[in-house]
């Protein structure tokens, strides 16, 4: 009776074990984005933003990425025009899309940053930048610095701005396949935004 006690005891031991096993793993897989820095601010004629994201990817894209999928990175800065009367409208803004790919040939990682922008702001073209790691790819795209998002003329003293900044991943430049099961999976749903007012200090 003891013995079989014993054996009971050690095999639900075993479950525990492999159970806090696999927790810790799928844990330590866990997708995770957070906004750590945004800051707004003038430089010369232009308002620009500085941002810096956490951003971990989960074992579903990953694996995409080690496939050959090309992963779609949007960051979005926005200025709203508030209105009292009726809803904001935007005045002008800058998407930054970058566009993240394996090269299995050469065991390296293409980044191709492409810029878009509204009103008086010009179009920069696209960027291409080879990394020899992925962390090192990551990096590139977590961090906005100086980015500038929309000119001093733009904005008029006399009125309250918003600026919405939104990053996220385009499923929507997946192939038609993963996005039906990037639909299901939340490693696939990493997004976030934030708003911030425009001091009227920026333009004076």
């Amino acid at each position: 009776m003891r013995a079989g006690l014993q054996r009971c005891a050690q095999w639900l031991l075993a479950c525990v074990c492999i159970f806090a096993s696999a927790l810790s793993s799928a844990w330590a897989q866990a997708p995770a984005i957070e906004l750590t820095e945004l800051r707004v601010e003038r430089l010369d004629n232009a308002i620009v933003l500085t941002s810096n994201v956490r951003l971990e990817l989960g074992a579903a894209v990953e694996d995409a990425l080690l496939k050959g999928v090309a992963i779609h990175f949007v960051a979005e800065a926005t200025v709203m025009r508030e209105r009292w009367y009726w809803y904001d409208t935007r005045t002008t803004g800058a998407t930054r899309r970058y566009r993240l790919a394996y090269q299995p040939l050469t065991r390296r990682w293409r980044l191709t940053l492409s810029s878009e922008a509204t009103g008086a702001l010009a179009a920069s073209g696209s960027l291409s930048q080879q990394f020899d790691n992925l962390p090192d790819a990551l990096s590139a795209i977590r961090r906005n610095l100086n980015w500038k998002v929309a000119d001093v003329s733009d904005i008029d003293v006399d009125t309250k701005y918003n600026l919405n900044f939104q990053f996220r991943i385009d499923t929507s430049q997946l192939p038609r396949p993963f996005q039906i099961t990037a639909g299901g999976q939340n490693e696939w749903n990493l997004a976030l935004s934030r708003s911030v007012r425009l001091s009227n200090d920026l333009v004076r």
